[in-house]
């Protein structure tokens, strides 16, 4: 049976499971890898080229790094002769326009991690989490020039964890991305894909996250809004509060029952709690600016009985 002709496009090491299936899979020839170009990182800045390009690269599969593959006419020439079936689009971090979304047989098809049409946009696991969402999933959309507003092909709910962490939920749905288009591509094997069109009705955003979307004000949110921001904002962006004034990372906090109030720190048997708008919450583990990340007892003891805390909303 002739293999099925397929590019992906894709850029982080989120992608590289979905890759690697089809570099492995029986029934796809992988014609080409589409990524983002090297960027200089660490401390020596260093040219490092993003993790679906180094998969590209160690089995030598076709490798087509740009900023802009709209804006590549050699390139799109190519794989318009190499008559592809179908492109598999994971966190590539750009748009594909009309000349490409229309160059396959089958269409382009993008992995999304929410279940659509929840959380279109960039953050969609993050704002499950921030949202105290108990379900995600993971859905596939053939995609039209609206984000992720494409007829849906597969979908595959995922049961989130109370405590479950961003950086643990992205790890599952890198993985679960990989599943679902497996499944995919055996529906399109078997003749058996079908459309549902999206309810617009019930769309949501998920946009970019901030840096600064990390700042916990314990005065006017409630103990349940921080602990799933904490976690859904680890590791990244991250958290993040003032104590006397000092810029204090917020690592990991536990909800509590003590009686405190809202804005406010206190020391109850040697534990950290700050109060917020609706209960309060322990702050487990904490670090300071320019110093190691410690547990609450651990850096109480090192104000050696100096216990005057005060919650600042910002540094003076």
């Amino acid at each position: 049976m002739k293999k099925l002709n397929v590019v992906f496009c894709g850029t982080p090491d989120f992608s590289v499971p979905a890759l690697e299936l089809l570099a492995n899979h029986p029934s796809i020839n992988l014609h080409a890898v589409i990524t983002m170009p090297d960027r200089p990182a660490g401390r020596g800045h260093k040219l490092q080229s993003p993790p679906v390009a180094e998969f590209a690269k160690q089995h030598k599969i076709k490798l087509i790094q740009t900023e802009n593959i709209n804006r590549e006419p050699d390139s799109i020439a190519e794989l318009e002769k190499a008559e592809i079936d179908f492109f598999v689009v994971l966190a590539f971090a750009q748009f594909l326009g009309s000349k490409i979304l229309q160059l396959p047989k089958l269409g382009c098809f993008n992995i999304h991690t929410s279940l659509l049409p929840k959380y279109r946009g960039a953050a969609p696991i993050q704002y499950a989490l921030l949202n105290g969402d108990e379900m995600t999933g993971v859905s596939i959309q053939k995609m039209v020039k609206q984000m992720d507003a494409g007829d849906l092909v597969k979908e595959h709910p995922v049961t989130i964890s109370p405590d479950e962490t961003g950086g643990q939920l992205y790890t599952r749905l890198k993985f679960q991305a990989a599943l679902t288009l497996n499944d995919l591509i055996t529906d399109i094997l078997n003749g058996t894909v079908s459309y549902k069109v999206q309810d617009e009705a019930h769309v949501s955003f998920a946009p970019t996250l901030k840096k600064e979307d990390g700042l916990i004000n314990f005065e006017t949110e409630s103990a349940k809004v921080i602990f799933d921001k904490v976690r859904a904002l680890k590791p990244w962006p991250g958290t993040y509060t003032y104590i006397n004034s000092k810029r204090v990372k917020v690592i990991d906090v536990s909800k509590e029952s003590y009686k405190v109030s809202p804005g406010s720190i206190q020391v109850i048997e040697n534990k950290l709690v700050l109060g917020t708008a609706e209960g309060c919450l322990r702050l487990l583990s904490l670090q300071f600016e320019g110093k190691k990340a410690c547990s609450d007892r651990d850096y109480l003891n090192g104000l050696q009985g100096d216990l005057n805390l005060t919650l600042t909303k910002d540094h003076l």
